[in-house]
């Protein structure tokens, strides 16, 4: 009956279930009475049998993946590795230092703070940024704009190296802004001890320590040293590992030719002329005259080579070989040069000159003053345009041409130093038919200082052409010599003979009747020449007529020179004949270096070569 009831619910097909069912429960039973300990033991091995299976497929995923990490994706994760736990830090070497020919520091390099936001940490950007600008030079609205642009980073700039004051007045502040959203890094600051003192030799740089001007971008490569790039373990935390790293390498050392001691007397004195004349600018340099050593270079107006971007750039030329003049009639003595070298002219000719003036292509040429007949000697003593034009007539262009080449006019000196000018002098086939007239009293050429400080040094050293350096040696941080400079005394360009007799025309300018009487020096005989040429005003197309460069040039002791000096004032007010105005300031740098250089007095009377006035 339960079947057919339970047929009558559930159907044929449970039924035939409920068949199978008792049949398994009496086939058991039969197990059972047969062995009782059967029946689980064929349970448990299925069960190891599913148990040992997954153990095995759990141990083939993990060796599966161990070989994928291990081997194939193996690069990618070293990577993602380095870049959690390995920081690259750049080690920023010390820049080289700048030394005086006594070895004295000229530039040098400080410790100076550097401050830096962390603008996540950063709560309040608008009173952040205020509180930090009260106490630096930084726009508190430049800050406030950055840290809200930045507000992910973990890292700007706020300001770089600044001084210990600044620094001090930030470090009050931490407390109160939060110490978690600013930090301090210690960087090296160029320090330049002298100040003033030989602003233009030395030049400066930028915020990184990269040469921007003067000797300091001319030897960058030297002094800048070698950045070191190096990986620093850290933990999770970020902090920095124990680790063995070599700092990095520092930059070589230059030892100068310049002598601080005579650059500051320089440097006084043409401070002291710029002040008296109320002149635009002014120009000194002085060198060695047997070897090219730059001893002292000097420009007015001036610059603090630490705070650069207080000056404008006009301070900041170098005008000693980046400004072009008409020389003058300093040049007159590479024409006598010339003249004598040649042999178109003798010290005893005589020249009229009483018109007081010469026409050459319809053009007048005068003297400042009337002369009568005087000897070619008398013309370089008294500066006479009338009797320079009659001898550089008798040279001839083309010979002069030569010379004026050979004399370094119109090329580069080559010194040391960057943004030297070639100067102006037009090739011969360009001349005019009043040029060879206008360069025998300096016109129509333009040079540098420089060019005509060397063009005298060759007459005074017998006939050699220098080339004027200011570096002497590259010492390694080791305090190894890297590169040392000898002097090349190879380019002769006249003969020991012309250059003995134009110094001796020269010593008569600081005598008594030449142009120059303001630069002699009790002791010590001086030969020199003074310049004072008109300034070309280019708008109105003819020579300004009171517009002056005013200029001496010369070399002492006469007969045995040791120092060589060009002094150019541009444009003095009141005077501006170059005897007055310029000799004065030479003769005064001299005595003031001679003292500093216990050079002894040579001798009281001075012989020089006297011509007889015949007629």
């Amino acid at each position: 009956m339960p079947l057919l009831h339970g047929n009558r619910h559930g159907g044929l097909p449970q039924v035939i279930e409920m068949k199978k069912i008792r049949m398994e429960i009496q086939e058991t039973r039969k197990l059972w009475d047969e062995d009782p300990m059967r029946i689980p033991l064929q349970k448990s091995r299925r069960r190891a049998l599913v148990l040992v299976t997954i153990i095995l497929c759990c141990f083939g995923a993990i060796l599966f993946r161990l070989v994928d990490l291990m081997v194939l994706d193996h690069d990618k994760l070293a990577g993602r590795a380095e870049q959690q736990y390995i920081r690259q830090k750049t080690l920023a070497p010390q820049r080289g230092v700048m030394l005086d020919r006594k070895m004295r520091e000229l530039a040098a390099n400080v410790d100076a703070d550097s401050v830096y936001a962390v603008p996540s940490k950063v709560e309040d950007t608008r009173t952040f940024s205020a509180k930090l600008a009260a106490v630096t030079r930084i726009s508190s609205k430049k800050l406030n704009m950055d840290l809200l642009k930045k507000k992910d980073r973990e890292f700007i700039w706020i300001e770089r190296k600044m001084d210990a004051d600044t620094a001090g007045e930030v470090r009050k502040l931490i407390d109160k802004i939060g110490p978690e959203a600013i930090g301090f890094v210690p960087e090296a600051r160029r320090y330049y001890p002298k100040g003033l003192t030989a602003a233009h030799l030395l030049g400066f740089t930028n915020i990184d320590n990269a040469g921007i001007a003067g000797l300091e971008l001319q030897y960058n490569e030297f002094l800048k040293g070698e950045v070191t790039n190096v990986a620093v373990g850290t933990d999770a935390r970020g902090n920095r590992l124990s680790s063995s790293v070599k700092d990095a390498v520092s930059g070589n050392s230059l030892v100068l030719t310049i002598d601080e001691g005579i650059q500051y007397i320089v440097e006084r004195e043409l401070s002291r002329a710029v002040d008296e004349w109320k002149a635009k600018a002014a120009v000194a340099v002085m060198m060695d005259p047997m070897t090219g050593e730059i001893l002292a270079m000097a420009n007015r107006p001036t610059y603090n080579p630490n705070e650069p971007g207080k000056s404008r750039d006009y301070a900041r030329r170098n005008r000693a070989i980046t400004d072009l003049y008409e020389p003058g009639s300093t040049l007159k003595s590479v024409l006598a040069a010339a003249a004598i070298e040649e042999r178109v002219v003798r010290l005893q000719d005589w020249f009229d000159v009483s018109k007081g003036y010469i026409v050459v292509g319809g053009k007048a040429i005068r003297d400042v003053h009337r002369s009568e007949v005087i000897t070619f000697q008398e013309v370089i003593q008294r500066s006479s345009n009338v009797g320079a034009v009659q001898v550089g007539l008798r040279l001839g262009s083309e010979k002069y041409y030569a010379y004026l080449k050979k004399f370094g006019f119109g090329e580069k000196t080559e010194i040391d130093f960057p943004g030297e000018v070639r100067g102006i002098l037009r090739e011969r086939r360009n001349w005019s038919g009043t040029s060879l007239a206008a360069l025998s009293i300096g016109q129509e050429i333009g040079a540098t200082p420089l060019q005509v400080l060397r063009a005298y040094s060759a007459i005074a050293n017998g006939g050699i052409l220098v080339k004027p350096y200011i570096v002497s040696d590259i010492i390694s941080p080791e305090g190894t010599i890297v590169k040392r400079v000898v002097p090349d005394l190879s380019q002769r360009i006249i003969s020991t003979r012309t250059a003995a007799l134009v110094k001796e025309m020269l010593k008569t300018v600081v005598e008594e009747g030449g142009t120059a009487k303001r630069a002699s020096i009790e002791g010590n005989l001086v030969a020199g020449k003074t310049g004072t040429a008109q300034i070309f005003d280019h708008k109105a197309g003819r020579y300004s007529p009171d517009k002056f460069v005013s200029s001496f040039v010369g070399f002492v002791p006469a007969d045995n020179p040791r120092l060589a000096l060009i002094v150019v004032v541009f444009e003095p007010k009141g005077k501006s004949y170059g005897g007055v105005v310029a000799a004065p300031v030479f003769r005064n740098i001299i005595e003031n270096t001679f003292a500093y250089m216990s050079v002894p007095v040579e001798k009281n009377e001075h012989s020089i070569l006297l011509v007889s006035r015949k007629r």
